[in-house]
């Protein structure tokens, strides 16, 4: 088979939806999460990171101090865990971080603008904490 085809046929594989995904299945952190809307898919604040946080595992992202954050979800803590928020990383510095989404102590940020109160309350899945 010429060398071309085998390069055509290793980029079907690569992009093609068939292709299996695998990942790793972690602990549930909290079992309820509050969030905008019944999807968790509208930003309910803006925070900004008050120091540096380094992401023990995939669950979660890094933050570099004063980093904007846009937060989706406010997990609500169970007995004996911390309260965690998920959202996203913005900004000029750091870029390659940006549209990443995960967890982080809410203890090291500030809200700083409110859009839509955090008021539903949402059983989370196995879903929620799942690494790819």
């Amino acid at each position: 088979m010429p060398k071309f085809l085998y390069l055509v046929c290793g980029l079907f594989l690569l992009c093609s939806p068939y292709q299996s995904v695998s990942g790793v299945k972690m602990d549930k952190i909290s079992n309820t999460k509050l969030c905008a809307d019944e999807e968790c898919s509208y930003v309910i604040s803006l925070a900004v990171a008050n120091d540096d946080y380094n992401a023990p595992d995939c669950r979660f992202i890094n933050l570099k101090k004063g980093q904007q954050i846009y937060v989706y979800a406010k997990l609500l803590p169970d007995e004996g865990t911390g309260e965690f928020w998920s959202g996203s990383v913005y900004g000029d510095r750091y870029v390659d971080q940006m549209g990443i989404i995960g967890y982080f102590p809410s203890t090291l940020v500030t809200e700083t603008l409110v859009y839509k109160e955090g008021s539903i309350e949402i059983p989370t899945s196995e879903v929620d904490f799942y690494c790819v």
